[in-house]
């Protein structure tokens, strides 16, 4: 973990590539952590296969890969063959499941009330991903108040809009920031 970490903290700002046509500007950027948030059967590997040569780390969102089922056989498929640093979900089974596999793992959590909050910190409790992501990134009062509680390191991400957004949460105290804004890549 301590490698993954010391890359996000060299560069805060995380690459989240919605589009493959986007890769080589999150390639070609100052970022040193991707999360892809697309990919298929077909290419992911080679995706990160590219990503990896480009001495960045690679997070897959395994909720958004299509053709490849969404099960263990899945997970198994990705940490024995496809190999990235870890991967993302918002399921709790592929989560505790991909670090049985030796996977790192990102654990997705959306906020939208104080009961989103609690099952938050609660999940956190029983599943002990290595990280956390909170979405979405622009409220820097709760950013605090989920870093402070849940004792994991924290990226936020949505609704990035500008440099300023980034600045407020990591002042929150999330250790990354995570954009699907190119122009935000490399500032």
């Amino acid at each position: 973990m301590e490698h993954i970490l010391d890359k996000i903290l060299q560069n805060p700002v995380i690459a989240a590539v919605r589009r493959v046509e986007d890769l080589e500007k999150a390639l070609e950027s100052q970022v040193t952590t991707i999360f892809m948030l697309t990919g298929d059967i077909f290419n992911i590997n080679s995706i990160v296969e590219r990503i990896k040569t480009a001495r960045k780390n690679v997070f897959i969102h395994i909720d958004f890969l299509d053709g490849i089922g969404k099960d263990h056989t899945a997970i198994d498929y990705i940490a024995r063959v496809i190999k990235p640093n870890g991967i993302i979900s918002t399921r709790s089974s592929h989560i505790k499941y991909a670090r049985e596999m030796g996977l790192f793992t990102i654990q997705r959590f959306f906020l939208i009330d104080s009961l989103s909050f609690d099952t938050t910190i609660r999940t956190v409790n029983a599943e002990q991903p290595d990280m956390i992501e909170v979405m979405p990134a622009v409220m820097p009062k709760v950013i605090k108040k989920v870093c402070q509680t849940v004792g994991l390191p924290v990226i936020a991400g949505g609704l990035v809009d500008n440099k300023q957004d980034i600045i407020d949460v990591l002042n929150a105290g999330a250790v990354g920031v995570s954009t699907g804004k190119p122009e935000l890549w490399s500032i």
